[in-house]
């Protein structure tokens, strides 16, 4: 059962909307996401590039950008090891393009999420000295790859860690001992003695930081890498980082120059995909564009999505996001399929009563188990953990809620992995098949999860009457974008409103229409996208319904018309 509670910050919101010649309702929105000062609702409004942190503030960064800078002039062979997701592809993206453009002698790696597993691992190490490499840089992971950066200094090869992800840890009497790898140079703004202003970073924003400072004190013509921003703004949104501070400034800079993409490869996955070019948004990469990318790490080798990034002749383009697409629909429907199975199992065994789930699915692909456990996630509003069965024992992946942090709780019996990471809502983990049914009972006598923690919590930001509403509001909140986590859209509520005409459209049987009329006969067009069913059966029993909503403006054969998108219902 879900919780609704409106959000009652206090502010000045005429003050505020006078300031910044803004609406009362949108001062109350921006208050809302905690954007406080002046200085704050200005740079919320209309931060520019110019109000990003530099680069080298991050500890550590001085000391990559000289060993970078010497490697360069030395034309030391430089392999870029990324990982195989969204974040990774693009990160290795950014220091094979940054690095090429300064006359490095660089290529590229990513592991192959089966065979290689997460991150660097010795194959990688070895393969690399095979080919001659001198010079190691991991991007979106390496922090956690101790041992294996141990074994590659041994054999003598120069090693940058480039990552955004926590730094291991040991507890001990003395508090957190953090775990540091041994590289030469390790930027990641997660370390504890790290004073960089903003660590909400994706890998991706820190290799671009790396390949920025670089090339400032290589004095080298900036405004080549200014176009890979865009990829610091795919990577953001598809980690799903927090859209505040500066990845909101990237972002929304990174979603300008998409629109206008010089990138090939972008290009015809944008129009293959059907995005709307002049109408794209954060939506548009985390729900189409993004899973594309991410779908060839899961199904085949993310090498596909980086040959796409790099391609340069437009057919080759056309025919690689082609097949990017194609595999994304088949990861849509073993997603299904393993959805149902996780559903099944939960259902028909003392797994409902976990406060914390531990789902084996042996059979599953375990490239989605991350995807399902986010579905499951979603259904039951607990930690989810879904494991599959690999060719080295069992790997899996984490998907948390708001009042859990999975990685510390993950650390709390790292004894039972033999690898994990993560964040506090997401991790990865590999074990031995005897130590599932244990790890599923440790973790939840470790979990001091209340009701009240598992009980979902709908923010509300206002009761707005649907008298309120109109296409020049619905512009205005245009000015909060872009949204996503961390900056999510605005959600309003009303109570007490007449269903009229409910039916349900669309060719998949997924949309539902109605007519909503308040106290006064007010009424307004209205769509629900949820489970479609489960709603109507509902409001065949009400007479009158509450909803939380957010306002859109419906564009059909050339007419605007105001409508409501209805978010929950009770």
């Amino acid at each position: 059962m879900e919780k609704w509670f409106v959000t009652m910050k206090k502010a000045d919101f005429n003050g505020i909307a006078a300031r910044y010649h803004i609406s009362p309702i949108l001062a109350r929105l921006i208050r809302n996401r905690d954007v406080v000062e002046d200085a704050q609702i200005e740079k919320y409004l209309n931060g520019t590039l110019s109000d990003l942190h530099d680069g080298m503030q991050m500890k550590d960064m001085d000391r990559a950008v000289e060993i970078l800078r010497e490697k360069i002039g030395k034309h030391a062979r430089i392999r870029v090891i990324g990982d195989y997701d969204i974040d990774g592809v693009n990160a290795s993206y950014i220091l094979q393009d940054g690095l090429s453009g300064l006359g490095a002698d660089v290529d590229t790696d990513i592991p192959d999420r089966i065979r290689d597993g997460f991150g660097l691992n010795r194959m990688l190490i070895d393969k690399a000295l095979e080919d001659g490499i001198d010079t190691i840089i991991t991007c979106d992971n390496g922090i956690a790859a101790w041992d294996e950066i141990s074994y590659g200094k041994e054999q003598g090869l120069t090693i940058v860690v480039t990552d955004h992800h926590e730094i291991p840890y040991l507890e001990t009497e003395e508090g957190r001992q953090y775990q540091l790898p041994p590289a030469d140079a390790v930027v990641d703004p997660h370390r504890p003695d790290c004073g960089y202003p903003f660590p909400g970073l994706c890998g991706a924003a820190v290799a671009y930081k790396l390949v920025e400072a670089l090339y400032r004190a290589m004095e080298a013509d900036s405004s080549r890498i200014g176009r890979l921003m865009e990829h610091v703004a795919i990577a953001t949104v598809g980690d799903v980082m927090d859209l505040c501070g500066e990845n909101r400034i990237f972002v929304k800079a990174g979603l300008e120059m998409l629109k206008h993409t010089q990138n090939e490869g972008l290009k015809a996955l944008i129009e293959c995909t059907g995005v709307p070019v002049e109408r794209l948004s954060a939506y548009h990469i985390g729900f189409v564009l993004g899973p594309c990318i991410n779908a060839s790490g899961r199904l085949d080798t993310a090498k596909r999505a980086l040959a796409l990034l790099n391609a340069k002749d437009p057919e080759e383009a056309a025919r690689l996001a082609e097949e990017l697409k194609e595999l994304n629909d088949s990861r849509k429907e073993l997603t299904e399929q393993g959805v149902e199975q996780a559903v099944e199992m939960i259902e028909q065994s003392s797994l409902k009563e976990d406060r914390v789930l531990v789902v084996y699915l042996p059979d599953c692909h375990e490239s989605i188990a991350g995807i399902i456990a986010g579905r499951i996630r979603e259904r039951y509003y607990r930690p989810v953990f879904v494991l599959t069965s690999a060719e080295e024992g069992v790997k899996g992946s984490g998907r948390s809620i708001e009042n859990y942090h999975m990685f510390e709780e993950m650390c709390r019996c790292r004894e039972l992995f033999t690898k994990f990471g993560g964040h506090k809502l997401a991790a990865g983990l590999s074990l031995k098949e005897e130590h599932v049914e244990e790890f599923r009972r440790r973790i939840n006598e470790l979990a001091t999860l209340t009701e009240e923690d598992l009980t979902e919590k709908v923010s509300i930001d206002m009761q707005l009457p649907i008298a309120y509403l109109s296409q020049k509001l619905v512009e205005e909140l245009e000015r909060l974008e872009p949204f996503g986590k961390g900056n999510t859209k605005p959600l309003f509520a009303e109570k007490n409103l007449r269903v009229i005409s409910p039916r349900i459209l669309g060719k998949n049987q997924n949309v539902l229409k109605f007519q909503v009329e308040d106290a006064r006969g007010l009424r307004m067009n209205a769509v629900y996208f949820g489970d479609v069913r489960a709603c109507m059966e509902y409001m065949e029993q009400k007479k009158r319904m509450s909803f939380t909503y957010y306002p859109t403006v419906n564009e059909y054969m050339g007419r605007r018309s105001l409508q409501i998108t209805v978010v929950n219902y009770q």
